[in-house]
């Protein structure tokens, strides 16, 4: 039978630099807006990918894991999309954020409520382990760790995102809440 999709060898070194030993991994709770604001407290895991996006406009675009995560994937290459974790405590999640290209959330432990704007309205579901929602780019949306009856504990949720570079931007609303609270400067500093 002939073979339509070339087949390539690769030895065990070249494909231990695509392997991420949750042993090795390492989170990092900075790098975006909302990073040090008290309901936003998280760790982000970059796991493959999420090459920084590039800087225009003078607009706040950041990678979706922050500048700091975006700097050490854990398995580093482009291959048009993105897999990394978050870990947060109950009542914590990003602020309300869009993306230029989709992004997928599986909750690996715990309960997460996963939320979008439509019409003026905040929706969501709340997801438990291994449940899936996936959300269009364009949509405004969050995620937060719902698990109130384990206020002690952390929990984890996986996040895919399409794209080799893709882009994260708060909404006007976050912005302006973290300008007003002293997280943000006019200029869009953090």
């Amino acid at each position: 039978m002939e073979q339509k999709i070339p087949t390539i060898r690769v030895t065990r070194e070249q494909m231990r630099q695509r392997v991420a030993l949750f042993s090795e991994i390492r989170g990092h709770d900075g790098g975006l807006p909302d990073s040090r604001h008290p309901s936003a407290l998280r760790k982000l895991y970059n796991i493959i990918g999420f090459q920084p996006p590039k800087k225009s406009d003078g607009t706040v675009v950041v990678s979706p894991v922050g500048d700091e995560a975006a700097e050490a994937a854990h398995i580093k290459i482009s291959e048009g999309f993105n897999l990394g974790f978050c870990e947060a405590a109950p009542g914590k999640g990003p602020m309300m954020h869009n993306h230029d290209t989709n992004e997928t959330f599986m909750p690996m432990t715990g309960q997460w409520r996963c939320s979008w704007e439509v019409d003026g309205q905040v929706e969501s579901f709340d997801l438990g382990p291994f449940d899936v929602i996936s959300f269009p780019a364009g949509v405004q949306r969050r995620f937060e760790n719902v698990s109130f009856g384990e206020p002690d504990k952390t929990h984890w949720l996986m996040f895919v995102i399409g794209g080799d570079a893709p882009q994260a931007e708060f909404s006007p609303e976050a912005h302006e809440r973290l300008i007003a609270e002293g997280f943000m400067s006019a200029d869009g500093k953090y």
